[in-house]
């Protein structure tokens, strides 16, 4: 089936939030409900239509509103937060509702009555760092309303939001002075030593050279995860980082971290050049720096000597002893290294087309070195990534090849975590839990910086019917890796112990959350429109359905039962409303 050309347009996009919906839906729910129906009939609502905006998409705790007018979008939201000055509901919450406004200016690609894209995502983001009552412009609104408006936005400075990759300039209603939100709610130092590797400079002049870069950060990061005393920040969450100027202090603050190790490297034919220096973020005070000369062959060697230098500057208690454990089995030719290395992005984008680009790169660091673990192991990923999200045409080979692939890495390198929880995932899905457990618990007990293992074990637990279990793991990876890419997924994992635990209204919080971080990440509608569905919200279950039979037109609940790994009894109460939604039955 062809794909209809993309909707683009650009548009005033405006997100409104509703300030502690979880606390106030636990401490009332029908009274919150209640409360907030009126909220959206008495003063929501009349103000949108008053200002000529389009609601794009209604959640339980916020709403996506489109303007065609920058000026009408800033208008409306100070009316709303205005208009709730005035708000008095007849049916009483334990608590005063309050709202929080994002406003961005931006590009939006429309699926049928709701909008996606970086327009989108920044206005999310706004609303996030806004205080109670409030509304935060990013500054391309802003330009187009100053002097046209009769409030006052104040200059908010330059904000690094959650999955953005550029700093945002922001503008913030009223001016009660305070930081933003993403000031004032930061993570504490953990009680042991904490470090991010940064990603490090490309020196060489050649952009081809990055992924290369890229990989001397990733063997640095993952051999410092194994030192049992360090709380390490996890890759995905450091190269959030990539390409902005760096601040030292807030990069600290904002991550969690009381040191920053960031380098550059220079790669020539034959010859390498890494530098590295260690900063602590509360002083800014370099406390080392030291360059590493040596050849293609050496690159192992280099990450080992970086990683004991780190150590030592940071714990000098620990033993060397200690420092040799987190060595990593070298392929035997550096070209299987660097193919791997240029699949790795790939592989972890979750998308059908990347997931293929990877299978071929990797394929090709295979034919170099068919013993490298690490290339073994994300082939095994990749296949069962054409299982789980009905990308295969024969999904039972795809299984196959997954189980095949991760066993044989995990013969060659018993310990290694990424390894071991790809092989956990793999036999997650074949439906072997108690293989996969242990896999999963020897991943996270050599690792416990281990973000993706934490979260594969929440899928563990969701397919095995234990969604209360689940939870806890998936918001355990998002504070070892908060500004991970992948996050996506771990509101998925949460939205899908709901889905198992039948709370439907909260599953589709986290299923749309889900696709707010990701929104080409079409197999999650797979979940989400049963859900909505489930939670009595027809229109939007049928907007949801639409999309999904536009990506997986040959769908039916007999292939969604052969790729999902949920229980029996969990597949069959998600078909129930498949079935009401009219998917073929085969």
């Amino acid at each position: 089936m062809a794909k209809a050309r993309t909707d683009r347009q650009l548009a005033a996009i405006m997100v409104i939030d509703v300030v502690g919906y979880s606390r106030l839906m636990g401490n009332d729910e029908e009274g919150t409900l209640a409360t907030l129906k009126e909220l959206k009939n008495s003063v929501v609502s009349p103000q949108i239509t008053a200002y000529r905006g389009r609601i794009a998409k209604v959640m339980g705790d916020g709403a996506i509103i489109v303007f065609t007018s920058v000026v009408d979008a800033v208008n409306a939201a100070v009316a709303v937060q205005q208009a709730m000055d005035r708000f008095d509901p007849s049916i009483k919450t334990p608590e005063p509702i309050e709202l929080r406004v994002g406003l961005n200016l931006g590009d939006v690609i429309r699926e049928g009555t709701d909008v996606y894209g970086d327009g989108v995502n920044i206005a999310a983001r706004l609303q996030e760092v806004c205080r109670p009552g409030g509304i935060v412009l990013s500054a391309s609104t802003h330009e187009q309303v100053k002097g046209k408006i009769a409030e006052t936005f104040v200059d908010g400075g330059e904000q690094n939001l959650k999955n953005i990759a550029q700093p945002v300039q922001i503008y913030i209603w009223p001016d009660k002075g305070g930081k933003p939100k993403s000031e004032r709610s930061l993570p504490s130092l953990p009680d042991k030593p904490s470090i991010v590797v940064l990603p490090f400079d490309n020196m060489s002049g050649d952009s081809e050279q990055e992924y290369f870069a890229d990989g001397v950060v990733e063997g640095l990061t993952a051999a410092l995860s194994r030192i049992r005393s360090f709380f390490v920040i996890a890759r995905n969450s450091a190269f959030a980082y990539k390409g902005t100027p760096k601040n030292v202090g807030q990069i600290g603050r904002e991550l969690g971290v009381a040191y920053l190790l960031e380098g550059s490297v220079q790669r020539a034919p034959g010859r390498l050049r890494i530098t590295v220096q260690l900063i602590e973020t509360g002083t800014g005070a370099h406390l080392w720096a030291q360059r590493y000369d040596g050849t293609d062959e050496d690159i192992f060697e280099l990450q080992d000597r970086i990683t004991e230098q780190v150590a030592g500057a940071i714990l000098p208690s620990i033993q060397k002893a200690e420092i040799k454990r987190i060595n990593r089995k070298a392929p035997e030719a550096l070209g299987a290294y660097d193919y791997t290395m240029r699949a790795m992005h790939h592989v972890w984008l979750l998308d059908k087309d990347a997931s293929v680009r990877a299978l071929d790169l990797l394929k090709e660091a295979l034919a170099i070195d068919p013993n490298y673990p690490l290339a073994l192991a994300l082939t095994a990923w990749c296949w069962a990534q054409h299982s789980v999200y009905n990308w295969a045409d024969d999904i039972d080979l795809a299984k196959s090849r997954a189980l095949e692939h991760a066993e044989r890495a995990a013969s060659l390198s018993s310990e290694d975590p990424l390894v071991l929880a790809i092989l956990g995932a793999v036999h997650t899905f074949a439906r072997n839990y108690g293989a996969a457990r242990v896999l999963l618990e020897r991943a996270i007990s050599l690792d416990e910086n281990a973000a993706w293992a934490r979260s594969r074990f929440g899928w563990l637990e969701v397919y095995a019917d234990r969604p209360e279990s689940a939870i806890p793991h998936f918001e355990h990876a998002l504070r070892l890796s908060p500004l991970d890419p992948m996050n996506f997924n771990n509101y998925v994992g949460i939205a899908s112990a709901h889905q198992v635990a039948e709370n439907y209204q909260e599953s589709a919080e986290f299923f749309q959350r889900g696709l707010l971080e990701r929104p080409t990440a079409y197999w999650i509608h797979r979940n989400l429109a049963p859900v909505l569905l489930a939670a009595g919200r027809e229109e939007e279950a049928q907007v949801s359905k639409k999309i999904l039979f536009s990506e997986f037109p040959n769908l039916t609940i007999e292939r969604f039962k052969h790729a999902m790994v949920f229980s029996p009894a969990a597949l069959e109460r998600i078909s129930v409303y498949m079935r009401r939604l009219g998917v073929p039955e085969k």
